[in-house]
């Protein structure tokens, strides 16, 4: 495993990390696997394990609090997010002062931690001021009880806000943006990631393998795999990507990973880590199999030649408007 450090910070992560989104806890079998999944990561050098207070409400935080106390806590990398409603009330949601220091203290607990290394807005606030958000993370980074913090799916624009606002005020300056960022869906090459390079935040990708269809399960014509996410996900995020145009571009990917030795979840991931912005992808992991395969593109170098195959297939044209 290789591990690059968290923009200019001196925070070192795996490149490849771990995450809690979809990880089945439904019973003890389900979180028996997970927990040898966890451990695999480990054992594979992973040390960046990703969750989010609303994942399982609140169960995932718990069981990789659980499975972590098993590990020195100077071996691994935590990070959590704040966000989405966690109950009925009307302050139990957002990004205000009130709902970040209840449900930062609701986390550590879940996690069974003092301190998060990471703790990241996973949404944008339009009800509270940016300055009330960045104010009290820069608090809780005071006090110990947060290392870094970073914002999820926001604007550039909002970025560019936050930064200028935390160096204006004084506060802990941002230190990580985590947006979606995958070979189907490129948008933060347009401006996140020269945002990245100016001001010095580290990118940590969720969803690199875009529900699993750079994984190469789904084909075209062909039934979806039992079990699958896309036969089960409520929301149908994998399903709306099963398009005719994204499944014959998997099928030439296919054909590149094959003749390039390796399958097309490590070509996809690979890809990503190309760019010297990213510092981790968090893949997700049903199986220890899986785990073993993501973990493998560390390192993974695609000759030039190969890129450009990539980019003939991908055929990626950023939207820019010219004004004037």
């Amino acid at each position: 495993m290789n591990y690059r450090n968290l923009g200019n910070t001196g925070l070192k992560l795996s490149e490849v990390a771990l995450g809690s989104w979809v990880t089945d806890l439904k019973d003890s079998n389900a979180q028996a696997v997970a927990r040898d999944v966890v451990n695999a990561a480990f054992d594979a050098g992973v040390n960046f394990f990703d969750c989010a207070d609303a994942y399982s409400g609140g169960e995932a935080e718990r069981f990789l609090g659980r499975v972590l106390k098993e590990h020195r806590r100077s071996e691994y990398v935590v990070s959590t997010k704040v966000f989405f409603p966690m109950g009925r009330g009307a302050n139990e949601w957002g990004l205000s002062r009130k709902h970040i220091v209840e449900q930062l203290d609701r986390s550590l607990k879940n996690l069974g931690l003092d301190y998060v290394d990471l703790y990241f807005c996973h949404r944008f606030d339009p009800t509270t001021p940016i300055e009330e958000t960045l104010a009290v993370l820069s608090d809780m980074v005071r006090a110990g009880k947060v290392l870094y913090y970073g914002v999820s799916e926001w604007t550039p624009v909002q970025i560019t806000e936050a930064v200028h606002l935390a160096k204006e005020n004084c506060f802990y300056p941002l230190a990580a943006v985590q947006p979606q960022y995958n070979m189907v869906d490129r948008y933060i090459e347009d401006e996140i990631m020269g945002l990245a390079a100016r001001y010095g935040f580290g990118i940590t990708p969720f969803s690199p393998l875009a529900q699993g269809l750079l994984t190469g399960k789904y084909r075209k014509g062909m039934p979806l795999p039992a079990g699958s996410r896309a036969t089960w996900q409520a929301d149908r995020q994998i399903n709306n990507l099963l398009t005719d145009a994204n499944l014959e571009k998997v099928e030439k990917l296919l054909a590149v990973a094959d003749k390039t030795g390796v399958p097309l979840s490590v070509l996809a991931l690979a890809w990503i880590l190309r760019k010297r912005e990213i510092t981790s992808v968090i893949t997700g992991a049903s199986k220890v199999s899986q785990l073993c395969s993501n973990v493998a593109a560390s390192g993974t170098q695609l000759s030039a030649a190969v890129l450009d195959e990539i980019e003939e297939i991908l055929d990626y044209h950023p939207f820019v408007r010219r004004i004037g």
